[in-house]
């Protein structure tokens, strides 16, 4: 319950967003259209912006010819978890990242590169798939999906303020279309902030328990992080509004993710989960091998 009602306050604050832009652009016919514009994306996004996403990234469904092994590793964890099953998709980028996307546990969906497969031991996959899991039972997935959704709608609409010349007074207002231009991107991607940092740290204290040990998500983030950092991932820097819903930050090429951080800083969340394994008396490593799906 407290999921969805987050969401019904996500969505009311970005549909007043997308609305003052509206209005800032064209005045009164500019809020009116702009209130039937999100009336339409509220509810294409909560029905449909789980497939849009998955769509932007080109993910493959895993099955018995694609990946079966991941979706194996998924179904089981789920299964322990006693969660539904999600659909498991593969993305064929090098860098290693994941992600889960759909409006409730029922109807979800997790994503993962070919970089993390083949770059991670299986322990830290397991890892990074519970953590993903941890976003769908906590209901994660639902808000962060339609902030990527309504936030690219809302940027899409302050680049179109280049392209204005009228105005709610007739000859234009330049002022108030500069601050269109900058303040409703801005306006979004702290939204984006505001939920994804401590989201992400139940995330890994629920992923955690999950799969058993903090310790193998920990060093799975140390590893995605470096490489991220490394590895460029030019579909999610082409959608940059998607890049909360990563366990790490996609983004380096453009340096956005110095603007605009949305998930806390890695050596933080490893030192949290490193202080859940010594109270629970776990000190085993993870596994050394680097590809477990060979």
């Amino acid at each position: 319950m407290m999921g969805y009602t987050k969401t019904a306050i996500l969505m009311a604050a970005m549909t007043a967003l997308f609305m003052g832009v509206g209005y800032a652009l064209g005045g009164g016919a500019g809020l009116l259209i702009a209130l039937a514009v999100a009336a339409g994306m509220n509810a294409y996004a909560y029905w449909n912006s789980d497939k849009a996403v998955l769509k932007m990234h080109n993910a493959q469904e895993c099955n018995s010819q694609v990946h079966p092994d991941l979706q194996r590793l998924v179904h089981q964890l789920a299964d322990d978890a006693d969660m539904p099953r999600p659909r498991v998709y593969v993305i064929h980028e090098d860098q290693p990242n994941a992600f889960a996307t759909g409006r409730n546990p029922e109807n979800a969906a997790v994503a993962a590169t070919t970089g993390l497969l083949n770059r991670m031991t299986r322990e830290e996959v397991a890892a990074v798939m519970a953590h993903e899991l941890a976003h769908i039972r906590n209901y994660d997935t639902l808000i962060m999906t339609i902030t990527a959704t309504f936030a690219g709608a809302i940027s899409m609409l302050a680049n179109f303020a280049m392209f204005f010349r009228g105005g709610r007074n007739g000859g234009g207002n330049i002022i108030a279309v500069l601050l269109v231009m900058i303040l409703a991107p801005m306006a979004a991607a702290i939204v984006q902030m505001a939920i994804s940092r401590s989201r992400e740290y139940e995330a890994d204290r629920v992923g955690a328990a999950i799969c058993g040990n903090p310790l193998w998500l920990a060093s799975a983030l140390e590893k995605i992080q470096g490489f991220a950092s490394r590895i460029d991932y030019d579909r999610a820097e082409q959608n940059p509004q998607t890049a909360h819903m990563f366990i790490i930050n996609p983004l380096h090429v453009h340096k956005r993710d110095k603007l605009f951080s949305t998930h806390p800083n890695t050596q933080n969340r490893i030192a949290a989960l490193e202080k859940l394994a010594q109270e629970a008396g776990i000190g085993a490593a993870p596994s050394s091998r680097s590809n477990p799906w060979g």
